[in-house]
């Protein structure tokens, strides 16, 4: 803001100057400063007098009477000489005073040139500040309040709230920051709270498979020191309680892998209806400068509008999760997105060149964490993917991926409506 404030008075003092500059060329040009031909032309007839010369006023332009004062003049006739009532100059000539009358030619036309090019300097500089102010409160007001919240949430902090703004240019921006600090926070609270769940799951299993298993080497110890070599009824008593407790810790085990495999994204879908043409358009906008600057060719094959099912927003997630994966481990030629319909569902394929998944791999790339052998050294969390399968079967839709001659292709099925 401090730099915005000195970038106005600067813009304040070059327009000073610019006035300043241009009434003074404006006076030296049209000749009301230095050089004046009427000067010039006073001081001709000036010489001619001293010369006793007769002065013929048709030679000159800017002249137009001359009178001399007589020595025995009246009062009246002094003050008649003094106030002609016109621009004139006085000049002493051998003891006499002599009064040149003159007009100044063109000075209507100067006035009318001086004040034009003031009032235009005039509205430009107007236009210009007004054109700053509307730019301070509109623009730079608006964004220096919200300049370090996008910092705040990167460093986790979501507490910082602000107020939304009517501005067309940074209301919805600051309606969409806000909502992005709610899910963050409302998802770092759930997160927490499935992590307290899981937490105390995992200790109160473990504290419940320490009953059976102490019981087991309990029993085990009892029959390593032969304690029940004679009784065989007891022995059989003691293989069966092993064989109890073994079944109730390995019920245990399963409640721990099942807890373990439950959703930990809480995903959150809100179907509805929206238009192909929208999601296209959406991903057309996001990816064509991105992919141009990589230098990969994208083509969007044609295709007929038509109303589907889901969420508009996490369709859009899903084709860019699908995009992104085209990008990173494609080869960077081709990237290829074409259309196909079965019956009431419509088919969106994203295609790219590159080097295919094995196919023994294939059938792993939709779970949790999986990492195909194509991922080298690109970073990622094997995630991508899942999520994409995950929110379609949410929005009754599906994701499936086949191998292609130099490539890769994966399908996403949206629903009609």
């Amino acid at each position: 803001m401090k730099g915005y404030n000195k970038l106005f008075a600067a813009v304040i003092v070059i327009f000073a100057f610019v006035f300043i500059g241009a009434n003074l060329f404006l006076s030296n040009a049209l000749g009301t400063g230095g050089s004046r031909p009427y000067i010039v032309e006073i001081n001709r007839a000036e010489n001619q007098l001293k010369q006793g010369e007769e002065v013929d006023l048709s030679e000159y332009s800017s002249l137009v009477n001359i009178e001399k004062l007589g020595e025995n003049s009246s009062l009246s006739e002094k003050e008649e000489f003094l106030n002609p009532g016109g621009d004139y100059a006085l000049r002493l000539i051998d003891g006499d005073y002599y009064r040149f009358d003159y007009e100044i030619s063109g000075n209507e036309d100067y006035l009318s040139i001086y004040l034009a090019v003031n009032l235009s300097l005039a509205a430009v500089a107007l236009t210009v500040i007004i054109i700053l102010i509307y730019l301070r409160q509109r623009i730079i007001m608006p964004f220096n309040k919200i300049s370090e919240l996008p910092q705040q949430i990167a460093k986790g902090n979501l507490t910082g709230d602000i107020k939304e703004s009517k501005s067309k240019y940074f209301g919805r921006f600051i309606w969409g920051l806000n909502i992005l600090r709610e899910s963050l926070e409302d998802s770092r609270a759930r997160e927490l709270s499935v992590l307290k769940d899981k937490q105390t799951l995992v200790l109160s299993l473990s504290h419940d498979i320490k009953t059976p298993l102490s019981a087991i080497k309990l029993y085990s110890k009892a029959l390593t020191k032969n304690l029940y070599k004679d009784n065989e009824e007891k022995k059989n008593e003691i293989a069966f309680k092993i064989d109890k407790n073994a079944d109730e810790i390995e019920s245990y085990l399963r409640d721990i892998i099942k807890a373990s495999n439950e959703d930990f994204l809480n995903l959150e879908v809100k179907n509805g209806e929206f238009y192909l043409s929208a999601l296209i358009n959406e991903i057309e906008s996001y990816y064509s400068e991105k992919l141009s600057l990589l230098g990969t060719d994208f083509e969007i094959k044609e295709y007929s509008d038509c109303l589907l099912k889901g969420d508009m927003d996490r369709a859009v997630e899903v084709i860019q999760n699908i995009m992104e994966n085209a990008i990173k481990y494609g080869d960077g030629e081709k990237i290829t997105i074409s259309f196909d319909a079965e019956d009431d569902l419509r088919l969106v394929s994203i295609s790219n060149t590159g080097e295919p998944l094995k196919p023994d791999e294939l059938p792993h790339i939709f779970s949790s964490f999986y990492r195909g052998s194509n991922v080298k050294n690109k970073p990622g969390s094997g995630l991508g993917l899942y999520i994409c399968r995950k929110l379609m079967n949410m929005m009754d839709g599906e994701v499936f991926a086949k191998r292609l001659e130099g490539g890769m292709c994966v399908t996403v099925v949206f629903r009609l409506l």
